[in-house]
């Protein structure tokens, strides 16, 4: 189980790193100030997961989370300025962010489903998938 743990723990943490890396790569892009303030809230949840990742991690694991790879963030940003390199509209900003929120919403679904994790993670993993739906919501109004 305790494998389970530092694993489902370092899932979370690639996938809220991601979820940042998209918002900082996008929010420059954004003139909407209510969209704006939405994909900011969004990247702050995502930071306080990673904050409550990070005070798990010890009690399961030496070292420290495992983070999205520079190739990753590379092939992020990549997609985000080819995606938005003739559409820059809130439309397909918020598209692009509800197709990654979806994936997060899935993979930590999945965790749920599939890990025997400790309490305390499943808690974490739930409140993850939920801060994601959350987000789902209010990321459809800029559709």
């Amino acid at each position: 189980m305790e494998n389970n743990n530092v694993n489902a723990l370092d899932e979370l943490n690639k996938g809220a790193c991601m979820g940042m890396d998209a918002i900082d790569f996008i929010l420059d892009k954004v003139s909407n100030e209510d969209f704006r303030k939405v994909i900011e809230k969004q990247y702050n949840d995502y930071k306080h997961i990673c904050k409550r990742i990070e005070r798990e991690y010890p009690k399961f694991c030496d070292g420290e989370p495992h983070e999205t790879s520079a190739l990753n963030k590379v092939a992020t940003w990549y997609g985000v300025e080819m995606k938005t390199l003739i559409d820059k509209s809130d439309s397909k900003i918020a598209e692009l962010l509800l197709q990654g929120t979806n994936m997060g919403i899935i993979e930590g679904r999945k965790m749920l489903n599939n890990k025997d994790v400790d309490e305390n993670i499943k808690d974490l993993i739930n409140d993850y998938v939920s801060m994601q739906e959350r987000a789902v919501e209010d990321l459809k109004k800029f559709l």
